[in-house]
Order: structure tokens, then C-alpha cells, then sequence
């Protein structure tokens, strides 16, 4: 299905960039590891990829608050692999606070890093896509890409607005045999929200089940966290000779949540 492809995936040392990475080199895509900290750590991840799956994986380190670092990251892609046949947008940030209260620094950043790095990524990849005649992006959203809560104005404006670029991307590709489409996860076992539990059941004086599934899964009608790898699994199908007609779309993976 994507046997020689080469996929690029931001934010992709950890969590659910880390899960797209591992089935995607499974299918037999060459793989673009990606984060901005440059570690012996992120090398070694691209290595085992590479080792695991047999096929090609290194890591390209890029600042995704840099519009430059993103669209350099498109281009080393590019020129070390001869093209650029699936773009995964998944780094993000996250910061909580009143709107008024919420810093500046944090606004700016989550909008750079959550949004228009996907802008710039895209912008870099398209001509590249184009070029070989075909191409899938696929842009990590959220369930907050559809609806909001408080206290997360950033990322949910951020969120709205990948949702938004995914839809424009899609037209302006239509009949270019690319495709361009967003997930949305709802609430996602990460190692990330498996580091808060602990808080939570201090803070509620609740045991885990019951603060997982009261606190922090309450908005969640299933009541049982998103895994990474079915996230991970939507993208691959996104990916697929089978979705070629799914454009502009917005997939939840959310247990319900914006059914409700």
C-alpha cells in the first residue's frame, strides 16, 4: 500500500507522531523522524525504525516555531529521499489559562507550532507532490479542532484553524491527485496525560480508574482514552489507494465526544 513512499511526521520522537512513524514504516514507507531537540535519543529512534521495518528512517531536527526550520525540514526531505509522498502534521504544544490571564509568549507559540507550521510544511511539500503527481497530507487536529472548552483559547484556536487550512488545501489540490485531510482525536493515552494522572488523583482524592474516567475522560462518552495506534491506524487508511476520494475532510477519533 505505501511500499517506497517516504513519509515525513512532525513532532515524531513520542506519543502519537511516534505510533504514525512505527506503522507507517511497517507498511514499508521511509520514514522522516522529527522533533527540535537534536539527541543522541531522537538519532537512535530513526535507527530502530530503520532496523525494525527495513526500510529507510533518519531524523531531521527543525524548530516547528521557525517558519524556515519547517519548510528546510520539507526540502532535506526531499533531496535525501528524491521526493516527498505523505506529510503527517502532528507537533503541537499545550498551555491552560483564562484569556486574560493566558501569556503572550504562550499564545504565539502554540499558534506557531500548533498552526502555521502546518503552513509552512504544506507550502514546502506541495510543489514537491505535485511534481510526482500525487501526494496525502494529513493533519493532526482534535476534537478541538470542532468544538471548544475553556481555558485552552490557543490550542483551540489553533486546532479550528488546521481544520480550516485542511479544507482550503483540499480544493486547491483536487485534481492534482493529492489529498488532504485532518484527524481528530478526542482525549489520547499519551506518555504526556499518563504523567498528569497522578496530579489528578491527588487533586480529586479519587483512585485512577475513577479520576480517568470522571475527570479527565467526562467529555468522552466512552469513557476509555483514544490509543495511539488507532490514531495512527486512521492515517495509514488516509494514506491508502482506498481513501483517494476522502478530501477535506475532518475524521474524529473521539469515543462520541463531538456527537454529543
Amino acid at each position: 500500500m505505501t511500499a517506497s513512499r517516504t513519509a515525513i511526521i512532525t513532532g515524531s520522537t513520542s506519543g502519537i507522531g511516534l505510533a504514525i512513524a512505527q506503522v507507517l514504516a511497517l507498511e514499508g514507507c521511509n520514514i522522516v523522524v522529527n522533533s527540535f531537540s537534536d539527541t543522541a535519543q531522537d538519532h537512535e529512534i530513526a535507527a530502530e525504525l530503520a532496523r525494525t521495518h527495513g526500510v529507510e528512517a533518519v531524523y531531521i531536527a527543525a524548530d516547528m516555531s521557525n517558519p524556515a526550520a519547517c519548510r528546510n525540514l520539507v526540502t532535506q526531505a526531499a533531496e535525501r529521499f528524491g521526493g516527498v509522498d505523505i506529510l503527517v502534521n502532528n507537533a503541537g504544544i499545550q498551555h491552560v489559562a483564562p484569556v486574560e490571564e493566558f501569556p503572550i509568549d504562550k499564545w504565539e507559540a502554540i499558534i506557531a507550532i500548533n498552526l502555521s507550521s502546518a503552513f509552512h510544511t504544506i507550502a514546502a511539500a506541495l510543489p514537491v507532490m505535485r511534481g510526482q503527481g500525487s501526494g496525502r497530507i494529513v493533519n493532526i487536529a482534535s476534537a478541538h479542532g470542532l468544538v471548544a472548552s475553556p481555558f485552552k483559547s490557543a490550542y483551540v484556536a489553533a486546532k479550528h484553524g488546521i481544520v480550516g487550512l485542511t479544507k482550503t488545501v483540499a480544493l486547491e489540490v483536487a485534481q492534482d491527485h493529492i489529498t488532504c485531510n485532518a484527524v481528530c482525536p478526542g482525549y489520547v493515552l499519551t506518555p504526556l496525560v499518563e504523567a498528569q494522572i497522578p496530579d489528578q488523583m491527588k487533586t480529586h482524592n479519587m483512585d485512577r480508574d475513577t479520576v480517568v474516567r470522571e475527570v479527565m475522560l467526562e467529555k468522552q462518552p466512552t469513557r476509555e482514552f483514544v490509543s495511539v495506534g488507532q490514531v495512527a491506524a486512521c492515517v495509514v487508511f488516509l494514506c491508502s489507494p482506498a481513501a483517494a476520494q476522502i478530501n477535506g475532510a475532518h475524521i474524529s477519533v473521539d469515543g462520541g465526544w463531538v456527537a454529543q
